[in-house]
């Protein structure tokens, strides 16, 4: 997926491969910049595995994980940089429910890459006849990731829970 300003790259078993490597081989592989803040919060090793397993499982699926939040760069030639990931949590459901979620780096926040990031999802989500709806859960302290939700066309259905967690959907 391509937006104005970002490049969303799917996950591969060779990137989860790379990612469990270090950001050396990450970069290889993505042919980006990855910083050393790599990886953004909320981003960890169970999460990567849980993308592999599911690329092994369903390789027909991929369109339906994580992608890498690349920025594009300015000139061509250079190196894109990688700023987050975002993705779904897995197919359709029979009911035609998908769940997202995403995480930028500190960096790179406060910048509208999450906002655009998500505008992406969902209309890569909807451009699926079979979903009729979109979810994502964020926590009650993350204004920020709220307000992306808010922006995206998002409503609170329930929230927030004990742990904290507010859930949001969007309908066709």
């Amino acid at each position: 997926m391509v937006t104005n300003r970002l490049q969303l790259s799917a996950a591969t078993l060779e990137s989860c491969e790379a990612e469990a490597t270090g950001p050396r081989a990450l970069a290889a592989v993505l042919r980006a910049r990855v910083p050393d803040a790599w990886p953004p919060p909320v981003f960890e090793a169970d999460d990567v595995e849980r993308v592999r397993d599911h690329l092994r499982a369903h390789p027909k699926l991929a369109d339906w994980t994580l992608y890498y939040v690349l920025q594009r760069p300015a000139v061509d030639g250079q190196l894109a940089n990688l700023i987050g990931i975002a993705g779904f949590i897995g197919p359709p459901t029979s009911d035609g429910v998908v769940e997202i979620g995403y995480a930028i780096l500190p960096d790179y926040q406060r910048s509208g890459y999450a906002t655009e990031a998500v505008t992406a999802l969902v209309s890569r989500a909807f451009a699926d006849p079979d979903v009729r709806r979109i979810d994502a859960t964020t926590y009650e302290t993350l204004l920020p990731s709220i307000r992306v939700l808010q922006k995206t066309g998002f409503v609170i259905v329930a929230g927030p829970d004990s742990t904290g967690l507010i859930r949001f959907e969007r309908s066709r």
